[in-house]
């Protein structure tokens, strides 16, 4: 039954919610996000699964990616390959990815075809059928997926080795794709008892955004995921890291043709966004050191001294864990690694010790409100913002409130949060060392014969 629109709307202002986006709970712990925007006649539905790679333990590295894969093998219903088949034919499509912090699940429809993609989701979050047999081929698709996006691609070996130094405790050491070995020793009940721990609608959040009446999508849920049993989620530590004490450093070596080198900085993430200014600060120093071709790392490293090919700088905000700034630079032609590291610092050093101008602040600033205009023009995106705010403990009202904080942050600010953050105990180099991309075999050489 659909409640009545007066209904509904009293019931969303006993619950405390304010309109646009609209969030409920359902009585088995379900958390429901929905965003109406009538621009276009779809929807998008997500299932966020607070359950990623730091909840895992070693020797199990990579099962909450497994699991994934595993979600579209079929349920007791529905048969392997239904999910997605029953979502293309009726015009839509799906897909689903594991982070560190959480996993999810997510198709676009037709805005009649919600109850379709919401009835599918709620089937496998319950009925879950995971063959042996299926897990088998399963896992060597990860594997070589393992191999194709992580060994075979020295960049992101070298920054798996980054993360798997800087943190000494924290499970961000370990891949979200898991280590190899551990892939090796898997077994369908590895991935079984995964599924049977997290996947819970007290531990989950369906977030809905598209052309949609919010009254119809809380009866919809509630008739296919109202029905669905909570579990007991297991208690969660918090999960620290001891201070770091000092420079951490990590050389790989892998084929390559230039050097490369990535740093990571210990920072702080948000956790209180009226108290908080470190986290906007710290966003704005990333964008304003690597962010454009206009940024500080290109204009002195790139442009003027010609040590560098490219640049970058990056900074997550939001997340379940401890925070890091990272800072990368990829060698041009002649130059070396050290001369990278000891550029890239020089550059962080000076805006610790001088700050940024008024028009460097005002273009990052500039740039990030920008992305966050540019989100709005994206259902996904819209989606994507609220869950990840919802999932990594935060609250979905904070994404209208992020604009008006990064417009209040000052440049004496910034040059506090690099002075306080970008220092040298808090860092961990990580330097490809580039070895020849075609080696010569050793059985070529024979000792005593001329070539």
């Amino acid at each position: 039954m659909v409640p009545s629109r007066a209904a509904f709307f009293a019931l969303a202002l006993a619950s405390g919610v304010q309109a646009n986006p609209h969030a409920f709970t359902l009585s088995n712990g379900l958390r429901l996000i929905v965003k109406e925007d009538h621009r276009a006649p779809t929807v998008v539905h997500q299932v966020w699964y607070r359950a990623g790679s730091m909840d895992e333990a070693p020797g199990t590295t990579g099962v909450a990616h497994v699991l994934e894969h595993m979600m579209f093998k079929g349920t007791r219903r529905f048969a392997l390959g239904e999910f997605s088949r029953l979502v293309a034919e009726a015009g839509g499509r799906d897909n689903a990815f594991t982070s560190t912090d959480f996993t999810v699940y997510h198709e676009q429809v037709h805005r009649d075809r919600l109850p379709l993609a919401m009835q599918l989701e709620a089937d496998r979050m319950a009925n879950l059928a995971i063959r042996p047999e299926e897990f088998a081929r399963e896992i060597k698709v990860v594997m070589e997926e393992r191999r194709r996006s992580y060994e075979d691609r020295p960049r992101s070996l070298l920054i798996e080795n980054l993360l798997a130094t800087a943190f000494a405790a924290h499970p961000y050491k370990w891949p979200t794709i898991g280590w190899m070995q551990d892939l090796e020793n898997m077994s369908w009940r590895d991935a079984q008892a995964w599924y049977k721990q997290w996947y819970a609608p007290n531990n989950a959040i369906i977030v809905v955004v598209g052309d949609v009446e919010p009254e119809r999508v809380l009866a919809w849920a509630r008739r296919y995921y109202g029905a669905l049993a909570p579990k007991a989620v297991p208690a969660r530590k918090s999960l620290g890291e001891p201070p770091q004490r000092g420079l951490k450093r990590v050389t790989v070596k892998a084929p390559a043709e230039l050097p490369y080198v990535r740093l990571g900085y210990k920072a702080p993430v948000l956790r209180d966004i009226a108290k908080d200014w470190e986290p906007f600060a710290i966003s704005l120093l990333a964008e304003l050191l690597g962010g454009s071709d206009a940024a500080r790392l290109h204009q002195v490293l790139v442009r003027e001294r010609r040590v560098a090919s490219s640049v970058g700088a990056d900074y997550e905000m939001v997340s379940r864990g401890p925070g890091m700034v990272f800072v990368e630079a990829a060698a041009a032609q002649g130059r070396t690694g050290a001369e990278l590291e000891a550029g890239v610092r020089e550059v962080i050093a000076r805006i610790a010790a001088a700050g940024v101008t008024a028009e460097e602040l005002n273009r990052a600033r500039v740039q990030l409100l920008a992305q966050l205009v540019y989100k709005r023009d994206s259902f996904f995106a819209q989606a994507l913002e609220l869950g990840e705010l919802e999932s990594t403990g935060l609250s979905y009202r904070y994404a209208d409130r992020v604009p008006e904080r990064l417009k209040a942050i000052t440049a004496e600010q910034i040059q506090a949060a690099a002075a306080r953050y970008l220092v040298e105990d808090g860092l961990t180099v990580a330097v490809l060392d580039p070895q020849p991309l075609n080696p010569r075999p050793a059985s070529a050489v024979v000792p005593g014969v001329k070539h």
